[in-house]
């Protein structure tokens, strides 16, 4: 029998974390194969042939120059533009949609639309855990609100890709018409099923349900399930071990629905681990020889 974790196995990070800073050289995005390989906290400059792409929260002063260095690194990006999660929280720690306009806004009168086109950008990463209250005030965003955030990322760029970090059978539990919003996000840990493969495919059919791609990932630091003997940054949690991350990962890549792969998030002294090296090596290869599925259905 399978088990489908409540909205905490589905978790990104930690309860109210705030945003870290954040193929072959010079191939263009769109050339390369499969799907991206990505992890957030990671800097262009460790973009290499296992770690094709980051998550990030780019300035607009230095966003043009941010995308360049990545393309030419032959790397591509989910990219947050209405900054960190502080910057469109209401002072009672809520999601403001207003503020996170804003935020947005920041980066209208900007052309990068060359960097959509050739897919450098994945996709527009618009919010991070809305199901998650204890991220958000203790309120969860609802999924209306998260349609209407799509619906102003594609005023600005239509042809950028939307997608949230929120389960698909979360999304698809409202009952919403999701037109702008173009993905959802399957973020496993081993708290949130006790199989792996059977939760990919119940994402994907949930996430086809509603006419959404769907993101796949792992949260390598805490989603263990203590096996690894690693702490992870929270109390009474685990970082993945290296089979953890072949049989978790695994599962999801194979999903050939899933348009793209990200994980929670780069440390240095656990990425460099040489178990956790071979993995993500083999998990990567996967991805490169996954469909090239686009995030809009």
């Amino acid at each position: 029998m399978v088990t489908i974790g409540c909205a905490e196995g589905e978790r990104l990070g930690p309860t109210g974390s705030e945003d870290l800073p954040a193929g072959p050289a010079g191939q263009a995005a769109a050339s390369q194969p499969g799907i991206v390989f990505s992890s957030s906290a990671m800097t262009v400059s460790q973009i290499n042939s296992v770690h094709t792409g980051l998550v990030e929260a780019p300035t607009p002063s230095g966003l043009l120059n941010f995308l360049s260095q990545l393309r030419a690194k032959g790397g591509r990006v989910l990219i947050k533009l209405g900054g960190g999660d502080g910057a469109y929280r209401n002072p009672d720690g809520t999601f403001s949609l207003t503020k996170w306009k804003v935020g947005v806004d920041r980066f209208r009168n900007i052309n990068f639309d060359s960097y959509i086109a050739d897919g450098t950008i994945v996709a527009h990463f618009l919010v991070d855990e809305p199901h998650f209250g204890g991220r958000w005030g203790d309120q969860v965003i609802p999924q209306a609100t998260l349609e209407e955030a799509a619906k102003h990322s594609k005023l600005r760029w239509p042809n950028l890709p939307t997608v949230v970090n929120a389960p698909a059978n979360w999304l698809a539990s409202a009952p919403v018409t999701y037109v702008h919003l173009d993905a959802g996000w399957a973020m496993f840990r081993s708290k949130t099923s006790s199989s792996p493969g059977g939760y990919a495919a119940q994402q994907v059919k949930r996430a086809k349900s509603k006419g959404l791609g769907l993101v796949a990932g792992l949260n390598v630091l805490d989603g263990g399930d203590g096996s690894s003997g690693i702490r992870g940054t929270q109390p009474r949690t685990w970082a993945m071990s290296a089979a953890e991350l072949r049989e978790y990962g695994s599962a999801l890549l194979a999903q050939s629905y899933v348009c793209a792969f990200s994980m929670w998030r780069f440390s240095d002294s656990y990425y460099n681990r040489a178990d956790v090296k071979s993995a993500m090596a083999e998990l990567s290869a996967k991805a490169r020889s996954h469909a090239n599925t686009s995030c809009r259905q």
